[in-house]
């Protein structure tokens, strides 16, 4: 999988296995405790948003999210 953060394209971890290795001791528990449980239904979203937990893409959004609520027109 690949996204575009910060203007870069960036390679995300593509397996489960691939995902939990990228997450430090105490996300991978907190990973290791929520996977199994997820309806299948709901998998990929989930798998998704803990792949890019392991980049800087929250960061990039919340800094958005800080721009938009200071109403700053942030259209490029």
């Amino acid at each position: 999988m690949r996204t575009v953060i910060a203007g870069q394209l960036v390679e995300l971890p593509g397996t489960i296995a691939a995902i939990r290795a990228a997450l430090d001791a105490d996300r991978a528990a907190v990973f290791d405790a929520e996977i199994p449980h997820v309806p299948v239904a709901e998998l990929p979203v989930a798998l998704a948003r803990w792949a890019l937990s392991t980049t800087d893409a929250d960061r990039e959004d919340a800094e958005l999210f800080e721009r938009l609520a200071r109403g700053e027109d942030v259209r490029e």
